[in-house]
């Protein structure tokens, strides 16, 4: 049994909101976990720039379920993954749900957007059809094998095509099956009011972060997804790396505790104690041969 996504299912079911901060490798996750969140969220934006690419679908299926597999097996808590389009036509979309899935993620989105798609804050979105995202909707709900497995629907058409079709669109996916309907592009307080009034009746997801946590929990989402902490890793190495060419110095280095704390924070003890359990048994043991 896959425990983060049952405990996922289970926080779903509660009232409280879930908040699931942007990370997009394995050392944000813990950092996340530590901190005390009960998800994390594999952002593509993030997981493109990290092969040092822009978030214009120019990643693979494959390189993204990779990035997602390494996440999920290092921390226990659930991770929540961006799927883009779903890589193609639901064929593709069934063996992404898979791909996914094997790769132990509790829950994933799939979008309406045009391939290649765009990060969802950038001008020139386009959208299919939602007569051609509903059969995407219900083959990644049949393709997954655990009943725990969330799928959420995304649809970009606010800055598209306005609230009436969003409205129709979000009605539709979760009649398809999906688990949570994500809106996306949501930029200003009136968007975030309009979401909240014109689709309150269904379990939705936020991504953004126009108020504090402690006012959104004011609102009926399940889950929020910050992008706060992506920008922010980002704005904090490049200042680093700028003060360092500027100054020949940084004021945080191996002397400080921090070094200590990373150290504590992978787990260097336990690994060590792992190979000691090894080490020490070479020589008390003979090697029988058949």
């Amino acid at each position: 049994m896959n425990e983060p996504r049952s405990r996922l299912r289970d926080l779903l079911a509660g009232p409280e909101m879930i908040v699931a901060p942007f990370v997009f490798d394995c050392l944000q996750a813990k950092l996340a976990a530590a901190a005390g969140f009960d998800a994390v969220y594999m952002t593509g934006f993030g997981t493109a720039a990290a092969r040092g690419y822009p978030d214009l679908g120019l990643l693979t299926m494959s390189e993204m379920a990779a990035n997602a597999r390494a996440i999920s097996q290092s921390v226990n808590v659930p991770v929540i993954c961006d799927a883009d389009t779903g890589y193609g036509n639901p064929l593709n979309v069934h063996r992404t749900v898979r791909e996914y899935e094997d790769a132990g993620v509790s829950a994933l989105h799939i979008e309406d957007q045009v391939f290649p798609k765009r990060c969802g804050f950038l001008a020139g979105k386009q959208v299919i059809a939602m007569e051609e995202m509903i059969p995407k909707v219900r083959a990644a709900c049949d393709a997954r094998r655990d009943k725990n497995l969330v799928i959420i629907a995304r649809t970009d058409a606010l800055a598209v095509n306005g609230w009436d079709d969003v409205v129709r669109r979000a009605h539709a996916y979760r009649e398809a099956g999906a688990d949570l309907i994500f809106v996306d592009g949501i930029k200003t307080l009136d968007d975030l009011k309009q979401y909240a009034e014109k689709l309150g009746d269904l379990p939705l997801i936020y991504n953004g972060d126009l108020l504090p946590l402690y006012e959104l929990k004011n609102y009926p989402f399940k889950i929020t997804i910050h992008i706060g902490t992506m920008l922010t890793i980002y704005d904090a190495i490049r200042t680093a790396m700028t003060n360092l060419k500027r100054t020949g110095k940084l004021s945080i280095g191996t002397a400080s505790n921090v070094f200590e704390d990373f150290v504590r924070t992978m787990g260097v003890a336990d690994y060590q104690a792992l190979e000691k359990k090894y080490t020490d048994s070479v020589g008390h043991h003979t090697l029988t041969r058949p």
